[in-house]
This record gives structure tokens, sequence and C-alpha cells, in this order.
């Protein structure tokens, strides 16, 4: 099973980006992009990632807005809103408006991170079962 994943970092906090790009790449995940603001991410979408860890509370747009913008261009990349707000409703909020997952800033952020990714390994699997490929489909009639 292909594993490896294209993975954006949106945060203005340099230091939680650093923390989290190289734990990722503890994780031997090595196609890492870092973005300091909204804008520089909605931007770059044409690059196809898979996953984008998005901070929450930004300068220049909030991650709602960024969120929204990112699944009109492509429901199918698994946003996680990444905060360090303890807010329910933010949290509702975030997968109301299409987030995968929302991540509490914490001492535990990296581990929650790395659950994450490994819930959208499953989902990914369970949608290529569910869903063969058109190919899959035709060979799958003889």
């Amino acid at each position: 099973m292909e594993n490896q994943f294209k993975i954006f970092i949106v945060d203005d906090d340099i230091f939680c980006a650093n923390l989290y790009e190289q734990y990722l790449k503890n994780m031997n995940y090595t196609d890492i992009t870092y973005y300091s603001n909204g804008n520089d991410c909605l931007i770059n979408l044409n690059q196809k990632p898979d996953i984008i860890f998005l901070d929450h509370n930004m300068e220049d747009m909030t991650g709602f807005e960024v969120l929204k913008k990112i699944k009109r261009y492509n429901p199918n990349i698994y946003v996680v809103m990444v905060s360090g707000q303890e807010n329910i409703k933010t949290a509702v909020d975030a997968l109301k408006y299409g987030a995968f997952d929302y991540v509490i800033k914490d001492s535990n952020v990296c581990d929650k991170m790395t659950q994450v990714i490994d819930k959208i390994i499953k989902v990914k699997e369970q949608l290529r079962i569910s869903n063969p490929t058109f190919i899959q489909k035709i060979f799958g009639v003889f």
C-alpha cells in the first residue's frame, strides 16, 4: 500500500511548523511543504496536496476561510485543523466546513498528527475497497 503523501503545513508560527515538519520527516514523510499563511497555501493547491495541516488562528486569513476555499477547490483533500483553542464550537465548525479532523496544539500534537494520518490511510483503503476503479470493475465482470 502506498502511504507516501504530499503534505502541506500551513501555520504562521514558524516554531510549530518546524516542529511538525521535523516530526513528519522522522516518520518518513518526505514530501512536505510549509506555508506561513493561508493565501500561499491556496495559490499552490495545484500541486495537489493529499493532506493539509491547517492552523486555525492566522493573521492574513482565518483557518476557516482557508478551509472553505480548499474544499471548494478540491473536496478530496484531507484538511486537518490544528488549533491552540480547546473550544468545542471551533472543533464542530471545523468539521462542519469540511475538515477531516481537529487537533489541539498541546504537548501531544505530533502524536495526534500521526494518529490522524493513520486514520486517513484507513479511510483511503476503505474507499479503495468499496469504490474499485473502472478497470477493476471491468475485470470483475470476467
